[in-house]
């Protein structure tokens, strides 16, 4: 008996110990983050960083607004610098979908000055959660959110694809050109998905027309379906003949159960509803038709048109879509143009030119991309600042823009909040299911508009109750024994720690000195399951907190 007793008792002391050491020391060599500043080192990188930062200080000097006084005005001046912790908390979110655990911050914050935000940076791309979070988000470009077609089209096949693709940093432009020119079963040659999302019963095979909208959209960053039915209204260069050229790159692939092929035969007839009758139409460009190659199967010709490194509209819409998923915002006026003038040299910003022209250059290495992004100086600007913030600085990202975070991040940082150790691929599948189906519930329940992703969008009152009286939310503030509340109740050494960590956990800062003397006090000659309840109370407050909801 005594030996059990014995055994029960070492086991309680283990776990205590383990738990205390998450909180506070540095993590074990096998869970230590590698600050790596990769190719933030390098010479070239370091002069493409300089091209961008010198091309909006030129902006915010020289951009004309006018004062709410009606006095005209020229120049702005940049918002202050953010803070290292506010940088590494939007990295965070806009790269895994989620805060920062505790066991990155301790970590992160024990690196010299200077140089841990690169490594930061290039720690989150090497990361499986990147891969997996950044496949979901592109995936909604390329194929939608709906489950699509049973047996003929399988999703999580091809997410599963696109994230091994990311995680080994495939170069971009071979991506796309898989899911555009690839032939085969969609098991077995999963960038297939691509295509036969776009089945269409009534058509027994895929959409010539849905692939072309999506092709346009997500890969070249024009609304081209604008003239699917008529030329387009906005732009006079725009005509139904491109639109239709473009849809007839497919009209020999063919569909059969689950395998997507071309068998250089079949073609694609459009519809006339206007005139009657139906006309064969013959594959062709809307515009750059001298990147256009010969040979290879139709879709083959498409893909290498669309991902040449001459194409600039497939540079530049990538550099645009990477931009806004990590600010929240695009760099252009949209994310897709409705007309060229949007798109041309004299409308197109000097530093998307700029990450374009790199991206082109460097074989569409992403990874290179969206730290470039994240190492500008307009990237790591507050969204604050001691002076107001005008429309002018909106418009010159003279601050970083305030957006509210989509639903799949907030409950992953609230989840992952919950924690005091990172979830990823290194915790148990338990833990990876449970916030699997914890997050697909709240999402659920939260709402997702898939219509357009980065625009403006206001929070609801379902959802702001879904968030103070849901059981999920609710349930992780809650004094349980493994949640992050109840161990810094446990094991902070004193009531300023223990604010001080439920603040770095929740929101990625540290409180304020009036946000420390006021919930320190609340603190104050507790212990036991009085001390846990208020830890718990506290992490609710948070949770609801505004800044909660946003990227600041």
């Amino acid at each position: 008996m005594w030996a059990r007793n014995l055994l029960f008792v070492a086991v309680v002391i283990g776990v205590f110990v383990a738990i205390r050491a998450s909180l506070f020391p540095l993590s074990t060599d096998a869970r230590k983050v590698k600050f790596d500043p990769g190719p933030t080192a390098d010479d070239g990188f370091k002069a493409t960083v300089g091209k961008v930062n010198d091309s909006f200080r030129a902006e915010w000097k020289n951009v004309e607004w006018e004062a709410p006084d009606g006095a005209k005005m020229k120049g702005v001046e940049p918002a202050p610098r953010a803070t290292d912790l506010a940088v590494a908390r939007r990295l965070s979110l806009a790269l895994t979908g989620t805060v920062p655990s505790l066991e990155e911050i301790r970590q992160f914050e024990a690196q010299p000055d200077g140089a841990r935000l690169d490594g930061w940076a290039n720690h989150l791309l090497n990361d499986r959660r990147f891969a997996d979070y950044f496949a979901e988000r592109l995936a909604r470009a390329y194929v939608g959110t709906e489950d699509g077609p049973l047996i003929a089209y399988r999703k999580r096949r091809f997410l599963a694809w696109l994230s091994d693709e990311l995680h080994k940093n495939t170069p971009y432009s071979e991506i796309v050109f898989q899911m555009i020119a690839a032939q085969g079963l969609n098991t077995d040659k999963p960038a297939v998905n691509f295509v036969a999302a776009a089945y269409d019963d009534a058509k027994s095979g895929p959409d010539p027309e849905k692939l072309a909208i999506r092709v346009s959209r997500a890969f070249l960053g024009v609304r081209l379906d604008c003239a699917q039915c008529h030329d387009h209204f906005l732009e006079p260069a725009w005509k139904q003949t491109h639109f239709q050229g473009l849809a007839a790159f497919f009209g020999q692939t063919k569909h059969t159960v689950t395998n997507i092929n071309d068998k250089g035969e079949g073609e694609y007839h459009f519809e006339d509803r206007v005139h009657g009758g139906t006309h064969k139409i013959d594959p062709a460009v809307p515009f750059l038709p001298e990147l256009l190659p010969h040979g290879g199967t139709r879709r083959e010709q498409l893909a290498r048109w669309v991902t040449h490194k001459n194409n600039t509209y497939f540079a530049r819409a990538t550099v645009n879509r990477v931009w806004a998923m990590m600010t929240g915002r695009p760099l252009l006026k949209r994310i897709e143009a409705q007309s060229r003038e949007e798109v041309i040299d004299a409308n197109v910003p000097p530093s998307l030119r700029i990450l374009a022209d790199d991206f082109a250059a460097n074989g569409h290495d992403l990874k290179r991309l969206i730290l470039l992004i994240a190492s500008s100086e307009a990237y790591r600007l507050d969204s604050a600042a001691p002076f107001e913030i005008t429309d002018a600085h909106e418009a010159t990202w003279a601050a970083f823009p305030l957006t509210r975070l989509r639903p799949e991040q907030v409950i992953g940082s609230v989840i992952q909040a919950a924690n005091v150790k990172t979830i990823d691929q290194k915790s148990h599948v338990f833990v990876r299911l449970t916030r699997y189906f914890n997050e697909r519930d709240f999402v659920k329940r939260y709402g997702d508009s898939d219509d357009d992703e980065f625009a403006k969008a206001h929070g609801t009152i379902p959802q702001r109750l879904l968030m103070m009286n849901g059981d999920l939310v609710d349930g992780k503030a809650r004094d349980e024994l493994l949640n992050a509340s109840t161990q810094i109740a446990m094991f902070a050494p004193d009531d300023g720690a223990a604010v001080d960590t439920a603040y770095l956990t929740v929101l990625t800062r540290r409180p304020t000195p009036k946000e420390r003397e006021y919930f320190s006090a609340k603190l104050a000659g507790t212990s036991g399951d009085a001390r846990r309840r208020v830890l718990a109370d506290l992490y609710w407050v948070l949770f609801n907190s505004s800044e909660m909801s946003w990227n600041k």
